[in-house]
C-alpha cells in the first residue's frame, strides 16, 4: 500500500470539487491512483467538516446538509467574500441566498408560517376576484360587438348593400 503526501493528496482533491468538479474516476486514471482510495479520501474530506458534495451533481441537488453548512460559512461574509467563495465553490450568490432564505423559513414558528400563508392566500383571492371582475368585462365587451355586427349586417341586408369584405 503506498503513502501519499498530504500535499499531493490535497492537489488531487482540489481536483474532485468545485470549480473543477471532476470525476472520480477520470482523476484516479490521470493520477494512477485507485478510485476506492479518492473515494476514501473524500469521505474523510467530508467527515472532517469541509463542504463536499457527494458526487458530481449540480448544486441544486446537493444534501440539505451540505447546503446548510454553505450557509453556515457564509453567513458573516460581506457580499465580495462572498463572491470569492462563490467562484471557488462553483456556486452562485444567488444560490447561497436562496438557501439561506429556506434556512430562515425553516426555523419560521408555526404561528408565522400560518400568518404567512394567510396572507398569500388572502392575496391570491384577491387576485382571482380581479380577474375574474376583469374577464366579466371582455365577456361583455365581447358580447356588445357581435351584437354591433349582426345589428349591421342586418341593416345592409334591409337596404340591400352588398357586403364589402371586412
Amino acid at each position: 500500500m503506498s503513502r501519499y503526501s498530504q500535499e499531493r493528496k490535497e492537489a488531487v482533491l482540489k481536483k474532485l470539487l468545485p470549480p473543477h468538479s471532476r470525476s472520480v474516476a477520470e482523476v484516479a486514471k490521470e493520477e494512477g491512483i485507485s478510485d476506492a482510495t479518492l473515494y476514501y479520501w473524500r469521505k474523510q474530506l467530508r467527515e472532517s467538516g469541509a463542504v463536499v458534495p457527494s458526487s458530481y451533481t449540480p448544486s441544486e441537488h446537493w444534501s440539505a446538509q451540505t447546503k446548510l453548512a454553505i450557509v453556515a460559512e457564509t453567513f458573516s461574509m460581506t457580499e465580495n467574500e462572498l463572491s470569492q467563495y462563490c467562484r471557488e465553490k462553483g456556486l452562485y450568490p444567488e444560490e447561497v441566498q436562496k438557501w439561506r432564505s429556506e434556512c430562515m423559513q425553516g426555523f419560521m414558528s408555526s404561528k408565522e408560517r400560518e400568518a404567512e400563508t394567510k396572507k398569500q392566500a388572502k392575496a391570491d383571492k384577491h387576485e382571482i376576484k380581479e380577474l375574474k371582475k376583469e374577464l366579466r368585462f371582455k365577456e361583455k365587451a365581447l358580447a356588445e360587438t357581435a351584437a354591433l355586427l349582426v345589428l349591421r349586417k342586418k341593416l345592409r341586408a334591409f337596404y340591400g348593400e352588398e357586403p364589402e369584405d371586412d
